[in-house]
């Protein structure tokens, strides 16, 4: 992973914090920016959806630094944002489904969370913010492909939160002239990924069906599609963002390769590369999904350079060599 550096600047004198960097995302994050040496790499995570696994590899480098503590508190969120250059803010609570059934501890971690890591930033004056937005902002936009000018009704809890982030990160650039970039995620899927837990995404789920020999749950028809974005690509966009000096004001940009694959398509392609022949079971669809997702990455393409260059089928083959090398990842914290 990341044979080749996505940043011209030096990242030697580069002190950079990253939520939920024992995450799924952020632990990649980590990853790319201890590969090019940069000067301190600090995590700040509590460990609700991140896994020490994710960062133990780390541990030991003299550049790395962990901190065990809650966006939710005001107090921590300036300890970690203390003597840094730059934020890669990756903590939230994800999925829809547990947004639906719990949206207080969703609207805290993501509303409240995101509030305190911006408001830290912008008091202690960093050089640059970069968020994890999400594509469930377009909500019930029927236009397709995506574009970042046109959303619609949220469709979610969480897809609520993701929409005031972007909300508060405007007010902050005209209030304040703090600017910030939000990357709306499309489907992101890759190595560090957990396949367990009630919430977990569907390519981990597959994959892990399909490494078990057991049929998937696919809810609806199977004809439900994604922009599926292999994890190279999402932290191509992040390293891009952070150096981007084209921005004036905040920003968002659509995150993704710009092909959309059905659910069915999905698990045939992972049948093919687990070399099984497993029919999935179809159940009812699910409350807050929305029917397909494909992103017009042009914006991201002329004002970051974003070339995404991984395939789904690129970074299947990739990921589902990396759960079958790493069998027992996830089983302890």
């Amino acid at each position: 992973m990341f044979n080749k550096p996505f940043h011209s600047t030096p990242l030697n004198d580069k002190k950079i914090l990253i939520t939920g960097g024992a995450g799924f995302i952020g632990s990649n994050l980590v990853e790319y920016l201890l590969k090019y040496e940069a000067k301190k790499v600090r995590v700040l995570d509590n460990f609700s959806t991140g896994h020490i696994n994710n960062v133990k590899p780390f541990l030991h480098y003299p550049n790395f630094e962990l901190i065990e503590g809650d966006i939710r508190n005001y107090e921590t969120c300036v300890k970690a944002i203390t003597d840094i250059d730059f934020v890669l803010h990756q903590a939230a609570l994800g999925s829809v489904p547990r947004s639906i059934e719990d949206p207080i501890t969703t609207n805290e971690v993501n509303i409240s969370g995101f509030l305190n890591i911006l408001t830290a930033a912008k008091n202690i004056g960093i050089k640059r913010l970069v968020y994890a937005a999400s594509s469930s902002t377009y909500g019930d936009s029927k236009n397709l492909p995506k574009v970042e000018h046109i959303i619609g009704n949220p469709l979610s809890p969480y897809a609520v939160t993701k929409l005031v982030n972007e909300l508060y990160a405007k007010v902050f650039s005209t209030s304040y002239q703090f600017h910030s970039i939000g990357l709306r995620y499309f489907n992101v899927f890759g190595p560090k990924q957990n396949p367990k837990g009630a919430y977990a995404a569907v390519i981990p789920l597959f994959v892990h069906s399909m490494l078990q020999k057991i049929a998937p749950s696919i809810y609806g028809d199977g004809l439900t599609s994604r922009d599926f974005t292999f994890i190279e690509n999402v932290v191509q966009a992040n390293i891009k963002a952070l150096f981007a000096d084209n921005i004036f004001e905040s920003e968002v940009f659509n995150i993704a390769y710009g092909s959309s694959t059905t659910l069915t398509e999905l698990w045939q392609k992972i049948n093919a590369i687990g070399n099984v022949n497993i029919s999935p079971n179809y159940l009812p669809e699910r409350k807050g999904d929305i029917k397909h997702s494909l992103a017009n990455i042009d914006k991201a393409r002329k004002i970051l350079d974003y070339n995404p260059e991984f395939s789904i089928d690129e970074g299947l083959a990739i990921t589902i060599k990396w759960y079958r090398d790493n069998p027992d990842h996830f089983e302890t914290k």
